[in-house]
């Protein structure tokens, strides 16, 4: 069975990765293949199949709304001008690809995902970066990748205070409280055994980053050139993810992320304006846009078509809409925030859509805030330009005309794509004599039994697998928690050892969750070419699969055996 309930995946990884099938052709023919395998052998009813799949829909349409949103403050910021100023302000910083890869992606997307969460930094960096002369592909490649470190604190520490809070059930916490820890006190913990393989793993993650970029992307096409900025990479490394394990231990989920990444930047930014740690460093650049590959541009031009009518805008001006959206995303964000409340009204029932039992369905739900969403957001700032950056209506217009067209194109590719998400973790809704566990379980209890004593090594690749399936780190946390928690009941293994590995596990899927790939590809134009950025993606993930599977081991049996 645990081969079956691998089907999907293997049939999206084949398509995608091997064959190099575009999304738009290998997710509808994946979503075939699910719906069969949990009709015929799970046993799901047609109705439940179908609730699933509508479930998926809803779901679309919300990624599709972030989406938009990206993309629409994207082609507003260049029709107003104020990409040409922001691109000459960062090459005023450091010509250097490599340095504005590591301040853009790395730490302000780092800074994005802490606010914002669910792919958010992919929609706004990816765009950014495309807006500075990046290839497209490049520019997609790097918005991912940083898509690891920052999530396990994402939207706040959604992650941690939603998918480990709401996933571990009422026997877990009171085993947690005979041990002296609160509910609070345990989701504290777990961030803090999460944060410490994310520190060591994601000091190496900007360095990485570059040489992927400089391999693929290069005149030369080597990692080397990428090797040469190693300190300063290392450094910026270290910079985020210090503070970021001090605000976890200290704090709690909810900072790390947001306020790591803005200590960060203010480290980073001046030392890369003295030239710290790249005094002897030469510049790197992409070659000259004649010889790049047909692959790596997509339908929005890389740094061209910049309308630059902006006069004497200055730096600040260019930049306010960023500035906005930052502040925004934090103030819709932060729980309870004294006065203005702004989460707990955007997301309230009365401006919200809920379908309950879809169909009738016992236990496929969903709910929508448009409200609180990020391309909400996003779509107000843009607006917001017309007057912030003095454009004229045309112009306005045709902005929000360029996006629309730019979504139309891997629209159905994503509705295939989550539709085939719910159909697998909703599996568990059966008919089946006795009733079958959900595919995703099946596929973890199944390397839970192969795995044995070494089940640290392979707890992180448990997450990863939620997060690819799901595209979330929070919805890997809510499938899998509990089931990690069982594990190490069972075995005897500290039990914040392995939720640590769960959440950090979740956070390295997403540089390849096939629906972030799929959307992140669009907010730069690139339709089609899925299966290539997760072929760029992949070695990333995998070196931070491998390098918390064996911090693991080290802390289940020496550093932490006999914590909770």
């Amino acid at each position: 069975m645990a081969l079956l309930a691998l089907a999907p995946i293997l049939t999206v990884f084949v398509l995608l990765v091997l064959l190099r099938w575009p999304a738009v052709r290998a997710m509808p023919l994946g979503y075939v293949i699910t719906a069969a395998l949990a009709m015929m052998v799970w046993k799901m009813p047609p109705v439940v199949v179908a609730a699933a799949s509508i479930k998926g829909l809803i779901i679309c349409f919300t990624l599709m709304w972030i989406i938009f949103g990206a993309i629409v403050l994207l082609t507003t910021l260049r029709e107003s001008g104020a990409l040409a100023v922001i691109r000459r302000g960062f090459e005023d910083i450091s010509p250097d690809r490599r340095v504005q890869a590591i301040i853009v992606a790395w730490l302000f997307g780092s800074f994005i995902e802490g606010a914002a969460g669910f792919g958010t930094p992919a929609a706004i960096c990816g765009p950014l970066l495309l807006a500075l002369g990046f290839p497209a592909m490049a520019a997609c490649t790097v918005a991912l990748i940083i898509q690891s470190t920052a999530v396990t604190f994402g939207a706040v520490g959604t992650p941690i205070l939603i998918g480990m809070g709401e996933s571990l059930d009422a026997s877990a916490l009171q085993a947690a409280a005979a041990a002296g820890l609160s509910r609070e006190a345990l989701l504290h913990r777990i961030g803090i055994f999460a944060a410490l393989p994310h520190s060591i793993a994601g000091v190496f993650i900007p360095l990485i980053m570059v040489c992927v970029m400089t391999r693929f992307f290069g005149h030369n096409r080597r990692f080397r050139d990428g090797l040469g900025i190693w300190k300063f990479a290392v450094f910026a490394g270290a910079a985020f993810t210090a503070p970021y394990l001090t605000l976890a231990i200290l704090l709690g989920p909810e900072f790390p992320s947001l306020v790591g990444a803005l200590i960060g930047l203010a480290i980073v930014v001046p030392a890369a304006r003295r030239k710290f740690l790249l005094e002897t460093v030469t510049p790197w650049d992409f070659p000259d846009r004649s010889n790049w590959e047909a692959s790596w541009t997509g339908s929005i031009a890389a740094g061209t078509g910049v309308y630059d009518g902006a006069g004497t805008m200055s730096l600040l001006r260019a930049w306010l809409p960023y500035v906005l959206v930052a502040v925004l995303l934090m103030l819709t964000r932060l729980p309870n925030l004294p006065v203005l409340q702004l989460k707990e009204r955007l997301t309230s029932p009365s401006v919200s859509f809920l379908w309950q039992n879809i169909l009738g369905v016992e236990g496929v739900s969903q709910k929508v805030s448009l409200l609180y969403l990020p391309g909400t957001v996003f779509m107000l700032v843009a607006l917001s330009m017309r007057w912030l950056h003095r454009m004229k209506p045309g112009r306005l217009t045709a902005a929000w005309k360029e996006a629309a067209r730019v979504l139309a194109r891997p629209a159905l590719a994503l509705v295939f794509a989550v539709a085939l998400v719910r159909v697998f973790i909703d599996s568990g809704i059966n008919a089946a004599n006795p009733t079958l566990e959900s595919m995703p379980l099946l596929l973890a209890q199944a390397t839970a039994n192969l795995a044995g004593e070494t089940w640290p090594f392979f707890s992180p690749l448990i997450g990863a697998l939620g997060a690819f399936v799901a595209g979330s780190n929070t919805v890997s946390d809510l499938m899998f928690a509990l089931f990690q928690y069982g594990v190490a009941d069972r075995t005897g293994l500290p039990h914040l050892v392995i939720l640590g590995l769960q959440a950090f596990g979740g956070a390295a899927g997403n540089m390849i969750t096939v629906h972030n790939v799929v959307a992140a590809g669009a907010t730069v134009g690139l339709v089609g070419v899925e299966g290539t950025l997760i072929r760029k993606t992949i070695l990333p993930m995998a070196y931070y699969i491998l390098v918390g599977g064996f911090v693991g081991l080290l802390f289940a049996y020496v550093v932490f055996s006999g914590v909770f």
